[in-house]
This record gives C-alpha cells, sequence and structure tokens, in this order.
C-alpha cells in the first residue's frame, strides 16, 4: 500500500524543516564584514579636520571621490580596510595621526533576493557574509508549499565556477550535510519552487523550473521548456535524480522513444548536452553545481545566470 501524506502531515513536515532550519542558522552577523561596492553611500569622517568630512557614493567602477586625496577604490573592502586606507594615506602627506571614520548610510551594492516559497519573499541587505541557511531564515523559512530543492543563482560571469548551485534541503537540514550550506555572495538570488518540480538547463529553448502536471514523462518535460535547442548535441541528455539512501545520482541517457516515456520525479535536473560538452566532473566546466556530488553543466553558448 502506498502512503498518502495529508495537508496536515505535509504542514507539519514544513514545520520541522523551518525548526532545523531556524536552530542551524547563525542569526548574529557583524557588520563590519561587510564589503563595499558600487552604489553604496559613505559617511566618511575625519576627526581632526571636519572640513574633510564628506558623504559619498561609491562609483560603478568602485572608486570615492575625497577632499585632498581623490579618487581612491575602496570596492571589496569592509568598512575597517577603508578608514585604514584613508588614514594611511592622509598620514603619508597631510595629517600626522589621522583617525577616520567610515559609516555605510546605504547597502546598494550587496543585496540578496529570495524569491519562491518562502514565508517573506523579497531582497535583503546583505552585510554581512553568511551561508545559505542564514540566508533563507533572512525570509522567514520555506512557506507551506515548499519543495525540497534550493537553487541559488550566482551573479557574475566566473569561468569554470558554477553559477547555479542546487540543494537538497533534506540532505542538508534532515541529514545534517553541513557541506551542502554553501557561502552566499552579494548578489545572489535563492529561489525554492514549490513541491513537485523539475528543473531543465543546458540546450533548451526556456531553460527553468517547471511543475510537474499530473504523470509527466521525459519528452513532455523537454517540451515544457521550450524544445531542444538547434546546438544540442542529438540524442544526448543528463538526468540528476534525488535517491532517498544515496542521494542525487547522474545518469546519461541517449534522447530515444523509450527514454523519452521515462516518468519524472519531483527535484529531477534534466540536462541537454550542446556541442561544447566537456564532462560531469568535479568542479570543472559548470554551469550547474550539485554541491556534495560535484556533478555540473557548462554552456558557453548561453553564458552564464
Amino acid at each position: 500500500m502506498v502512503k498518502r501524506y495529508s495537508a496536515a502531515d505535509k504542514n507539519d513536515d514544513i514545520t520541522r524543516l523551518n525548526q532545523q532550519l531556524f536552530s542551524a542558522a547563525q542569526m548574529n552577523v557583524d557588520p563590519s564584514d561587510y564589503l563595499l561596492g558600487a552604489g553604496d553611500l559613505l559617511q566618511i569622517s575625519v576627526f581632526e579636520a571636519e572640513n574633510l568630512n564628506t558623504t559619498v557614493r561609491v562609483s560603478s567602477r568602485g572608486h570615492v571621490t575625497l577632499p585632498l586625496l581623490g579618487q581612491i577604490r575602496v570596492k571589496g573592502l569592509t568598512a575597517r580596510e577603508t578608514e585604514i586606507k584613508i588614514e594611511n594615506l592622509f598620514r603619508s602627506k597631510y595629517i600626522k595621526d589621522p583617525h577616520v571614520s567610515v559609516f555605510v548610510q546605504e547597502h546598494f551594492s550587496q543585496r540578496v533576493t529570495l524569491v519562491g516559497q518562502f514565508k517573506n519573499p523579497g531582497t535583503y541587505d546583505y552585510v554581512s557574509k553568511q551561508r545559505l541557511l542564514d540566508v533563507m531564515a533572512l525570509a522567514g523559512g520555506l512557506s507551506d508549499k515548499a519543495g525540497r530543492t534550493v537553487q541559488v543563482r550566482r551573479h557574475g560571469n566566473i569561468p569554470g565556477k558554477p553559477n547555479v548551485f542546487v540543494v537538497d534541503m533534506d540532505r542538508l537540514i534532515k541529514e545534517g550535510r553541513t557541506e551542502l550550506n554553501i557561502e552566499i555572495n552579494g548578489g545572489d538570488v535563492i529561489f525554492v519552487p514549490e513541491a513537485g518540480n523539475f528543473f531543465v538547463d543546458g540546450a533548451v529553448r526556456r531553460p527553468g523550473s517547471y511543475p510537474i502536471r499530473n504523470k509527466m514523462v521525459l519528452g513532455e518535460a523537454l517540451v515544457a521548456a521550450g524544445g531542444i535547442a538547434p546546438y544540442a548535441i542529438k540524442d544526448s541528455l543528463v538526468l540528476i535524480r534525488y535517491f532517498k539512501d544515496t542521494g542525487r545520482k547522474a545518469i546519461e541517457l541517449e534522447y530515444n522513444p523509450e527514454n523519452q516515456e521515462m516518468e519524472i520525479q519531483d527535484r529531477d535536473i534534466i540536462v541537454v548536452k550542446s556541442s561544447t560538452w566537456g564532462k560531469l566532473v568535479h568542479g570543472t566546466g559548470i554551469n550547474i553545481g550539485i554541491p556534495g556530488l560535484g556533478v555540473g553543466y557548462h554552456d558557453p553558448e548561453r553564458g552564464y545566470w
């Protein structure tokens, strides 16, 4: 007999998952760790010379312009590191023993966006380096409709590095797989789909997350993603499937009539290979990263999300 879960069972499961999430999250952050970036508004005070005090916004190139000193680069520095840098510059020419204060009035460059099945989705100031569970706690935890997969879409283009991560919450929270609690960067987008979703990427026309409608098969899943793109390697794809006992496993498939009828399951990731396909290896040539598995996909034809 197949055990069916009621809405109450599912809500209880989400409640327990949220309790474990908050207990694992480190909610106390140190604003001094905030890394400055373009658009941040800084209040800079020089205690020995009030006429040098200024409020300035970091430029798109990561610089600020200060009285006497001119243009200096602050992007990637903490407020404290910026204070020390400005003090050293003043000390070298103008003030014997300067004391500088840098206060971030507006956090613009370092934000994270949480979308999908969170209790309080939205964009949040990212004032200190944190990990996935810490950031998820900012949005109040998961909603009752949440699935068990989290997608982290990384801002920026870093060749050879994953820019989409897929994390299984059951393994991270229930099994305590702390290596899956990946570090989050400013600009990241964290997406939690509803339960009963699959994810398609690679050489398809509309990569993304899609709901499983009734009993879907592989062929229908690819149609939902807009079909296979012209630059795909013919009849070649990878199915990354979650198994309760062993976690995720990558399965190489030929896209033949038999496999087209394979039933899609919750959390499935379908990757259609392109003409630039390399190998499924640890840490190289990837677009999708699966923490704890080391599987990846990289498609230079589409670029990076």
